[in-house]
């Protein structure tokens, strides 16, 4: 509850504390003794006098630590690094130059790896799907697109969305939340899609990603319009257009945001613990969904 200027709890005129220069959302009355800025509990080292930031540590602050005795943490607890869009990156290239095969090869490669319950393929003159333990690809229908358009608005997203979410979870687990939104995507597509209906394309783990983000935003008090916005169109996209997959959408979408609710809320002392852990729920989740569709359709 708010209280008025005056009041016991808050004297007038007093002033607000300083937040951390590494994590805004939070208050401290601490400087770094070389640059002065704010450094919250977390971010504090000991010096021969008073504490120094983490980056102060690791350029050699002349104060007997090693300049890499503590690293810089994102909000989520991973590292900082120097080029916070490395996976990003290498994402986007990933699904590009496999999109190239695809429009060199053919449909045959494609269709030797997209995602379909089980069906009877005329190109490959077989019985295919992952109910025929072909789980592989549950996977690799996660960089395989159908079209220019496809690619270049997964791609986009992947971009937009993608990069500042790296850099605030960090490479690891902005991994790990690609890789099992991605899944979750994948394994609600599987059980509930026609057994002969393939699907592909990276949109269940941008959902994902989607996903963690509003979960950041909220987190950070950032405003929630424009991504809610941007979620409400991709959703009206999904249900109103033929030939998209929209199980992979809330696959994904809700993966995301289990997943990044343990990562940004997980408390401090446990924090890998619960991140980690809950992503292998997710993953459990994944395999019963498979084994469970799998078991139907054999």
């Amino acid at each position: 509850m708010d209280q008025a200027p005056g009041s016991p709890q808050e004297p007038q005129g007093a002033a607000s504390l300083p937040t951390c220069y590494r994590h805004p959302d939070r208050e401290t009355g601490v400087r770094c003794t070389r640059c002065e800025r704010p450094i919250c509990p977390e971010c504090m080292i000991s010096a021969s006098v008073g504490f120094q930031c983490p980056e102060c540590v690791r350029n050699g602050s002349g104060t007997g630590h090693a300049p890499n005795a503590a690293q810089p943490r994102t909000l989520a607890g991973g590292t900082v690094t120097s080029d916070p869009r490395l996976v990003t990156k290498i994402l986007v290239g990933l699904n590009l130059a496999v999109f190239l095969v695809q429009l060199s090869v053919g449909d045959r490669f494609t269709d030797s790896f997209d995602l379909i319950g089980r069906a009877f393929v005329p190109i490959l003159g077989s019985v295919e799907g992952v109910a025929e333990g072909q789980w592989y690809r549950l996977v690799t229908a996660m960089f395989l697109h159908g079209s220019y358009i496809h690619i270049a608005f997964n791609m986009l997203s992947l971009w937009w969305i993608g990069g500042p979410l790296e850099q605030a979870l960090g490479r690891a687990r902005y991994i790990a939340l690609y890789a099992v939104s991605g899944l979750a995507g994948s394994a609600l597509t599987y059980l509930i899609a026609e057994p002969n209906q393939p699907s592909l394309g990276a949109s269940g783990a941008i959902f994902g990603l989607f996903g963690a983000t509003a979960i950041l935003m909220r987190r950070l008090n950032y405003d929630m319009r424009p991504v809610i916005a941007l979620l409400v169109i991709n959703l009206i996209f999904t249900f109103g257009w033929s030939n998209i997959a929209w199980e992979a959408h809330i696959g994904g979408l809700v993966g995301g945001v289990v997943i990044g609710y343990a990562m940004v809320h997980a408390p401090r002392e446990r924090r890998s613990l619960i991140q980690y852990g809950v992503c292998a729920l997710v993953l459990i989740a994944v395999v019963v969904m498979t084994l469970v569709r799998t078991g139907q359709l054999t």
